[in-house]
């Protein structure tokens, strides 16, 4: 029998911001204190800077930043004019972000499997989907590829797909910001690429923010644009129809303090995250990256093959361990999007994966006592 733990011992955090805050607690209150001082609060210098930042980091040439990850997608659709008649191939295994955003622009949804060891699109169910979305007598206009986990898609072999198709890649980085694929950092992996501010990312502030990155000149004036309701040439000329999207001031100045210990968080995330991988492959199956690949480990999941999934959560919870469940349904089987065509008829790995991924406490500021903890509780419950 599990020995719950006593009233004094303290919960684990899943995902523990207060520790972060306490490395670079007094340089975000001073970045928000100069945002208060100076009271311009939407888009101005601060965002600027951001931008700036997140380019050098990444090697892109442009960010845009707006006013989250979904709204980062959505402004790159409207930018690639995508619309009804179209069809966009997404993950069947994924947040619904994705399918969300080519729904509300009136294109088609076509879900296409994943692999399952990284997760990620499988890029010959892409192949199988954009034949699937011209039978039905749509273009297939887009693949948007999830980098799920933290770790990158499989851009190459997407690539030698979608080329021949014709089909642009759209990759969506809201969890993957900061790893690289074969040398390439992401951000500069796709002709666009989305990612996510939101606070529980590896790279979050301290509400909804996202951005959007680009190379090419033309498209980042058009983002810029559309984020500001298709503004032209002053705030009263519409050029366009665009959102009100826009970073403000002070998530700005919070990402750039933050940006400047990302390397380093990254560098923790990776050392604990092989730690897990060692001493838990012999009670679980682990998540694989891929050669040449880096991950920043948004989240460090778990397979429960055979195994009750929701009776482990609730023996970790006796034992002060949170998990969570990242994702418990295939996005085609949600009631929003289940009249979508899947490629081959069905997603089976997105399907079994759904069933059995159970995510573990992950953030740079795991020490190894309380690791250790997390994963002797594993040990006790699995076996």
């Amino acid at each position: 029998m599990l020995k719950k733990i006593s009233p004094t011992e303290a919960d684990i955090a899943f995902i523990d911001l207060q520790a972060q805050r306490a490395r670079i607690g007094d340089e975000i209150d001073s970045a928000i204190a100069r945002v208060l001082d100076h009271g311009q609060f939407i888009l101005g210098r601060e965002v600027e800077h951001a931008e700036r930042a997140l380019t050098e980091f990444c090697g892109a040439r442009f960010a845009v930043g707006c006013a989250s990850g979904t709204d980062a997608l959505s402004l790159i659709l409207m930018a690639e004019n995508i619309g009804p008649g179209d069809a966009v191939i997404c993950p069947a295994f994924t947040f619904a972000a994705p399918p969300e955003v080519v729904a509300l622009r009136g294109a088609s949804v076509v879900f296409a499997d994943v692999l399952p060891d990284s997760f990620n699109i499988d890029p010959a169910a892409v192949a199988e989907a954009i034949a699937l979305a011209r039978r039905e007598g749509l273009r297939p206009a887009a693949v948007i590829a999830v980098d799920l986990y933290g770790q990158p898609a499989d851009y190459d072999a997407l690539a030698e797909v979608c080329d021949a198709a014709g089909v642009r890649i759209i990759a969506d980085a809201a969890q993957s910001f900061g790893a690289a694929y074969r040398g390439r950092k992401v951000g500069t992996l796709a002709r666009a690429t989305a990612t996510s501010f939101f606070p529980a990312k590896p790279l979050g502030c301290y509400g909804d923010g996202g951005a959007v990155f680009t190379d090419n000149e033309d498209e980042a004036a058009l983002l810029r644009s559309m984020r500001m309701h298709g503004q032209g040439e002053n705030r009263y000329d519409h050029a366009r129809v665009g959102l009100n999207s826009r970073l403000d001031a002070m998530q700005a100045a919070i990402l750039v303090e933050k940006l400047a210990i990302f390397g380093d968080e990254i560098a923790a995330r990776d050392r604990i995250a092989a730690r897990y991988s060692e001493r838990l492959a012999d009670v679980a199956t682990m998540p694989v990256l891929a050669p040449d690949l880096t991950s920043v480990w948004a989240q460090y999941t778990l397979r429960l093959e055979g195994i009750d999934r929701a009776a482990f959560c609730s023996d970790l919870k006796d034992l002060g361990v949170p998990t969570a469940i990242h994702y418990p349904r295939a996005v085609n089987h949600q009631p929003a999007y289940a009249h979508y065509p899947v490629a081959g008829g069905a997603a089976p790995v997105a399907e079994k994966l759904a069933g059995e991924v159970v995510s573990l406490p992950m953030h740079p500021y795991l020490d190894e006592p309380t690791q250790d903890r997390i994963i002797d509780a594993v040990h006790a419950v699995l076996r």
